[in-house]
């Protein structure tokens, strides 16, 4: 079907998980991860592919989900900006040092470290909130020092992303989150941020013959209708419940992906 190497009920289960990935992206950052975990677990492609296919969907979805947090009202301060600007730029080198280990990495080690990853994050919060949720750093990302602080991360976390293709917000907004930034403005930010990493890791991927565009295609536009899903109902659940089901959902995908 559409030149895809699967039978027609998988092309419709993946088209399902894509909507309520969408969902996820812009609900509680988490969305696009199981868009990769769908790929890598239902198919025989191997992980090159499984990252670079997901990475040119998440492109679109950045775009999307970026403008709907911009029309309202996240990303119009000086603050959201500045946090933008820098964790976006130093993400870029992240995602193409990723892109080009992922060659390296064997199928069973890149489900080994795509659950691990889930499974840190999403304990490091449930943890956090259960103890009273202290951030572990302050964040001044006006100030010279936050700004390198978000610079470093930035980094690492284009490296993730780049190599597991997760997305930038699986991780970016767990990782804002940490560091003081408000559960709204970090799924906004991580937006734009995935905007970056997802490009320069689908070209990484692109020149190594990995992105599979009519399956980005078939996936990519469920993906989007569940972003404009999930930014309406991000207003409209409390922030603190958005927290503990981002932890709940991280936590509990990792085990799976490690097996």
């Amino acid at each position: 079907m559409l030149g895809l190497p699967f039978d027609l009920s998988l092309v419709l289960l993946l088209v399902s998980i894509a909507f309520f990935s969408g969902i996820g992206i812009t609900t509680i950052g988490p969305g696009g991860i199981f868009v990769t975990i769908a790929l890598y677990s239902l198919t025989p492609l191997a992980s090159s592919q499984v990252a670079g296919t997901a990475h040119a969907t998440f492109v679109v979805t950045g775009l999307v989900g970026s403008a709907a947090y911009l029309h309202s009202g996240e990303m119009r301060t000086g603050e959201s900006r500045a946090i933008a600007v820098v964790l976006s730029a130093s993400s870029i080198l992240g995602a193409l040092v990723g892109a080009s280990v992922n060659a390296f990495v064997p199928r069973s080690l890149f489900g080994v470290l795509l659950g691990g990853v889930s499974t840190t994050v999403g304990a490091v919060i449930l943890y956090r909130e259960r103890r009273g949720f202290n951030p572990f750093y302050d964040l001044e990302p006006l100030e010279r020092r936050g700004q390198f602080a978000l610079a470093g991360l930035g980094f690492a976390l284009g490296i993730c992303s780049g190599l597991l293709g997760i997305g930038g917000p699986v991780l970016a907004v767990p990782a804002l989150v940490l560091v003081g930034v408000p559960m709204l403005l970090a799924v906004a930010v991580a937006q734009v941020q995935s905007i970056f990493i997802a490009t320069f890791a689908a070209a990484g991927y692109a020149l190594q013959g990995n992105v599979l565009l009519p399956l980005a295609v078939v996936i990519g536009t469920p993906l989007l209708l569940g972003v404009v899903t999930g930014w309406k109902v991000a207003h409209m659940i409390d922030p603190e419940r958005l927290k503990v089901a981002l932890g709940v959902v991280l936590l509990g995908v990792g085990p799976y992906l490690a097996l």
